[in-house]
């Protein structure tokens, strides 16, 4: 972990935090290069069962990349791969863990900002947000997987609106267009967030992860091995402890305490 990112947990609920509130929590490469190694931490932490990311202070969830480091950093094409594939695999690493992962969104979210967000499960925000991907006003030619990411969330029409205009939507039409799953005031943004993080947490963890590789075969994104691990999953599940606890909760009339085995 380092200075730009934060780590905080709370029983099984794992927040982890873009720490750069004065320039918006914007990316810098190495924040980029850093990010799948902390997200493949917390999903191999077996104490960890949701995921929480959001940007420090309550003006930002990130501005995105950081564009004062472009004139260093992507001069070349070498230099601009680099920044493009430090990218891509940041965003990767968060979508392929296997945990629920929330974005709880303030203020700016906003290119590589908002990018990463849609590599969220969840994306919750506050009624002050701002979202879009302005590379129509930087020269950059948007990614597939990005763009499928958005495609995914909003549709066809929305998402040449969103790229093409380059112009940010607010809390309202975010949530209007699907590319947000909730908006609250700003002030019970935490407490909404955390308590549906709480609620996932106590259901099964084998069967939260078996919901979100369901989605994913669904959505034609998945390889055949992912397609033989959701049979496999959901055979296996009916022969686990958790299952038999499900039962015996259910007929004794009490919550269930899932162990994730």
């Amino acid at each position: 972990m380092t200075d730009n990112f934060l780590i905080e947990r709370d029983g099984p609920i794992a927040t982890l935090i873009i720490n750069r509130a004065k320039v918006r929590n914007a990316f810098s490469l190495s924040m980029w290069q850093a990010l799948p190694d902390l997200m493949r931490a917390l999903d191999d932490d077996p104490a960890v069962r949701v995921i929480v990311i959001r940007g420090a202070g309550e003006k930002a969830f990130a501005a995105g990349a950081d564009i004062s480091e472009f004139e260093a950093t992507m001069t070349t094409p070498e230099g601009a791969m680099e920044q493009n594939d430090a990218y891509e695999a940041a965003l990767a690493s968060v979508e392929r863990t296997s945990k629920p992962v929330i974005a709880m969104i303030y203020g700016y979210a906003m290119g590589g900002g908002c990018g990463l967000t849609t590599a969220c499960d969840l994306r919750i925000a506050a009624d002050t947000v701002k979202m879009g991907i302005p590379a129509g006003r930087l020269g950059v030619v948007y990614s597939v997987t990005g763009t499928r990411r958005l495609l995914n969330l909003i549709g066809s029409a929305k998402t040449k609106e969103l790229l093409v205009s380059a112009r940010p939507v607010d809390a309202d039409e975010a949530l209007r267009i699907g590319l947000v799953n909730h908006v609250l005031p700003a002030s019970d943004l935490q407490t909404f967030t955390y308590g549906l993080a709480g609620h996932i947490a106590r259901n099964a963890p084998m069967t939260v992860r078996g919901a979100k590789l369901a989605v994913k075969v669904c959505l034609g994104d998945a390889t055949e091995e992912e397609e033989k691990k959701i049979q496999e999953m959901r055979i296996n599940g009916f022969q686990s402890s958790d299952f038999m606890e499900g039962v015996r909760a259910f007929l004794e009339k009490r919550p269930p305490e899932f162990s994730g085995s």
